[in-house]
């Protein structure tokens, strides 16, 4: 419940006391001194009444500049819970992404090693095959030699002049060994031939 406030006016105030002290000063006794404690207690109250409006007035515009206060924090709070919440909201969807991102790596990790662990296998095959076809080719090289083909017809053309001359000479056996001797490097000449030609 507000009181409406009226202000004292000074001049009215003091132009009553002054005439209650002029009438104390007129009447004796008893009578002057109720005039003068009258003048005294209306000052006071004037006083106590002038600070009490400005005591009123202070907490009015304190209450308003409270008000003031209250409105602009509200706003600062709603700001505040907005920013929140959409920094909670992109906080759930950096999370979510995190968590999708996670999964598709540990995909990607299984995958690859998977195929790590398939290529160490297919590794270890071919290794022992390339070991085993090594041994093949040592085994090879212990019993095979490589010669020049012009050697080899060189070698042939030997052997059929040997073979003519056993003939005239009439030596069969001589001269079916040097026939043999020609019949193995044409075999040998035979089977390298396609390798000439690539």
């Amino acid at each position: 419940m507000s009181a409406t406030v009226v202000p004292l006016l000074p001049n009215s105030v003091s132009e009553t006391t002054d005439f209650l002290r002029r009438m104390a000063s007129m009447v004796s006794g008893r009578n002057g001194e109720i005039l003068l404690r009258a003048a005294a207690l209306i000052a006071s109250l004037t006083q106590r009444a002038m600070s009490a409006e400005r005591l009123f007035h202070e907490q009015q515009e304190q209450n308003k500049r409270l008000v003031e206060l209250r409105e602009a924090t509200e706003l600062a709070s709603d700001a505040m819970v907005g920013q929140i919440a959409a920094l909670r909201a992109q906080l759930t969807e950096a999370t979510t992404a995190a968590a999708a991102e996670r999964a598709a790596f540990d995909t990607e990790r299984g995958k690859l090693l998977d195929l790590m662990q398939d290529a160490e296998g297919h590794i270890g095959k071919l290794t022992t095959e390339l070991e085993t076809l090594r041994a093949s080719v040592d085994a090879f090289n212990e019993t095979a030699i490589s010669v020049p083909i012009e050697v080899l017809r060189l070698a042939r053309t030997q052997f059929d002049y040997l073979s003519s001359g056993f003939a005239r000479k009439g030596d069969v056996i001589s001269e079916a060994m040097s026939e043999i001797g020609g019949f193995a490097i044409d075999q040998a000449l035979t089977a390298t031939k396609p390798v000439d030609e690539a």
